[in-house]
């Protein structure tokens, strides 16, 4: 169905928390992030969400450049997956501030590579901590990571899909070649791309969380290792002194991975700064907490943190 257009001008502000009748402290707020360490995500299903009414409270939203932006897109399915994930962005985030901040009031910044940050006023003391969060969406499914303290990076990708190109031809264009390696042993095509999309994903949430992307460090610079324990764990190559290429000085090895299959039809890659170590851990690494909800932001949310809607594979 096709989205309503942007809302006409109010000629008086709109009392805060109230949209279409509906209070925003509806928003139940999740459990508190106790620490760096601590991972929620929130996602939903496009595709179960057609009702009007609601799409064009979700619409209101939106700042009027993210409605212009969304409403530019290409076909109605497109405008309603820009609508949903800023959506979900700013349903989110107002959770874990208990509602002080309303939906429609956070502003956002990006930075010299497009990664979008919450941009707080000199004065605001709502948060005692730094809030972060990232996004990722497929056309089925979207989501957004929440994080305190410490960057985020989420990637998500249908299991399913199709390249253009064999996985080994993309992976040459690509990848490492000890990645290449790893994926030339797999003689079974679907095991092939089953773990191209684990690599893929895990890179994406890796250059995301450093807050580049893949124009400001590139796949070929860095290795993901899927260790036989199903620990994940990243190589970046010795920097060659004197080297031209800036795009390496970025790269580290202190970050930790979480990798799931999500809603049984994707995959889904985290990755956090690790900048703390327990002796009383496995190779003294604290283990990564993760709870994940799927939401209809104001209708209803479930934890399907431990259900066969989350797979942890690492």
């Amino acid at each position: 169905m096709p989205l309503p257009p942007p809302p006409s001008p109010s000629p008086s502000p709109r009392m805060p928390g109230v949209a279409g009748g509906r209070l925003f402290a509806s928003l139940p707020p999740p459990p508190p992030l106790r620490s760096r360490r601590e991972v929620h995500v929130w996602y939903l299903l496009p595709d179960e969400l057609n009702d009007a009414s609601l799409l064009k409270m979700y619409t209101e939203l939106l700042s009027p450049s993210e409605r212009k932006n969304a409403l530019s897109m290409n076909g109605e399915k497109l405008q309603k997956g820009a609508v949903l994930s800023r959506a979900l962005v700013r349903t989110t985030l107002s959770r874990y501030t208990d509602c002080k901040v309303d939906p429609r009031s956070f502003e956002f910044k990006k930075n010299k590579f497009g990664k979008p940050e919450i941009l707080w006023r000199s004065d605001d003391s709502r948060m005692e901590r730094p809030l972060h969060f990232n996004i990722s969406h497929t056309s089925s499914l979207i989501a957004c990571g929440i994080t305190m303290d410490t960057p985020i990076g989420i990637d998500v990708e249908d299991k399913k899909r199709k390249t253009a190109k064999n996985i080994l031809s993309l992976a040459r264009r690509y990848f490492t070649p000890s990645e290449i390696d790893y994926l030339a042993k797999i003689p079974d095509p679907d095991g092939q791309q089953k773990e191209f999309i684990k690599l893929w994903t895990l890179k994406e949430a890796y250059v995301k969380a450093l807050g580049r992307g893949f124009s400001g460090a590139p796949f070929n610079k860095f290795s993901i290792i899927l260790a036989a324990n199903n620990r994940i764990q990243i190589s970046v190559a010795p920097k060659v002194s004197n080297g031209s290429d800036s795009s390496c000085d970025c790269l580290s090895e202190n970050w930790q991975f979480a990798l799931a299959e999500l809603n049984s039809s994707h995959c889904m890659a985290i990755c956090i700064e690790d900048d703390s170590t327990s002796s009383d851990s496995e190779n003294g690494r604290l283990p990564l907490g993760l709870k994940v909800w799927k939401t209809i932001p104001f209708v209803e949310d479930i934890l399907v943190s431990g259900t066969e809607a989350v797979k942890l594979v690492s």
